[in-house]
């Protein structure tokens, strides 16, 4: 947990004081990654560098695990603090492997201990250890170098974890995979994360809670679907973009909303019995699926109506498929791309899961606003 009092910071400068950063109050619980979001010069960044002292506070407190950081030296904050930086930092004279094992050597791991640690995070992050433990960080890419100054951050297994702009200078495709990967890394190690992106979409991606600041002051803190929903003012609106409804769509996967009871029926049905259990489903289309359960066409009660034989002869070619882990920006691409209102969802296998329709869309985005109403009402 990480917990900020009233936390200030004034720079006196020739030009008289500047305030970086008023009365900052936010609590980012434990196991949760926060993301500090505003303009240029708003001050998130000061406050994510008073967290571990690399700017001092000129006042307020702040609290890791509820501990008072200011009874802590320098050494010892950082210590238990890890750190990633957009620059990445890998130290060039020295291997991966002895890269990660900087910090847990400073605190007085042994040798295989340290070792072994470096091992188990580059699987974690998807490296080889075999292949990449002994190599130079100029014989990766960019997209590697910053996955290992995230895990090397790790190294000691901190409490918390600072990121400032950690993605920031990769292409757009490494982007996505490594911030993809660290999701998953997240949900296994659980780290409290404050993280200062300039990115909106990165933020609603990565977030649990977003602060936006500005000059030096939060104007919103809230979870990414709040604050797309119900900005609490107008800076906070133009901020966030006025596609803020369809950044929402990256919030919701298609498993959520996936019809799971939609028919599905094999290739040697009956037409006459394809066409009964759509009847009895409020259903558009019936999938057609393989001996291995997976979608490999569709009928409708039009084309079922007055046949005969066999589904497999009146099937049609599904218009696209979407995996079940995928969020609802990619069922609107396929939609739009295919011109349909409905599209079957497989999981990881490519086995049918159901079927995701446009209303079932519309739906989840009107949720929030559905609930803020009930609110109110009460």
């Amino acid at each position: 947990m990480i917990r900020l009092e009233k936390l200030t910071k004034i720079f006196d400068t020739p030009n008289g004081q500047i305030v970086a950063a008023r009365d900052v109050d936010m609590e980012v619980p434990e196991g949760e990654i926060c993301v500090l979001l505003g303009p240029s010069g708003c001050g998130k960044t000061t406050a994510l560098k008073m967290i571990n002292r690399l700017i001092a506070p000129t006042s307020g407190k702040i609290f890791i695990n509820d501990e008072d950081t200011s009874t802590l030296n320098d050494v010892e904050l950082r210590r238990n603090i890890g750190y990633v930086i957009q620059q990445i930092g890998l130290f060039p004279n020295m291997t991966i492997e002895e890269n990660i094992c900087v910090v847990p050597k400073l605190l007085g791991w042994d040798n295989k201990k340290a070792k072994a640690r470096a091992s188990e995070l580059l699987d974690l992050v998807g490296l080889d250890p075999s292949l990449f433990l002994k190599r130079y960080p100029k014989e990766l890419s960019g997209g590697q170098q910053q996955r290992v100054g995230v895990i090397r951050a790790l190294a000691a297994d901190p409490p918390v974890m600072l990121m400032d702009e950690p993605f920031g200078a990769i292409d757009p495709i490494n982007r996505e995979v490594i911030q993809d990967e660290f999701l998953k890394m997240q949900a296994e190690i659980k780290k409290t994360i404050m993280f200062v992106s300039h990115d909106i979409d990165e933020a609603v991606k990565m977030a649990d809670k977003i602060a936006i600041f500005k000059e030096g002051v939060i104007e919103q803190y809230d979870s990414p679907d709040n604050v797309l929903a119900h900005p609490s003012n107008a800076f906070v609106a133009d901020f966030v973009g006025a596609d803020r409804t369809l950044k929402r769509l990256r919030l919701v996967t298609v498993e959520e909303i996936t019809d799971q009871d939609a028919p599905a029926v094999s290739r040697h049905s009956k037409a006459k019995d394809a066409l009964t259990a759509l009847n009895d489903s409020a259903a558009a289309v019936a999938v057609m699926i393989d001996g291995d359960h997976h979608p490999v066409g569709y009928v409708s009660a039009e084309m079922l109506k007055g046949a005969s034989g066999l589904v497999q002869d009146l099937a049609r070619p599904l218009p696209a498929v979407v995996p079940h882990h995928a969020d609802l920006r990619a069922v609107v691409s396929e939609m739009f791309a295919n011109d349909v209102m409905w599209l079957a969802s497989v999981d990881d296998s490519g086995r049918y899961t159901g079927v995701v329709t446009q209303p079932a869309v519309t739906a989840a985005l009107g949720e929030t606003y559905r609930r803020a109403s009930a609110k109110a009402e009460r």
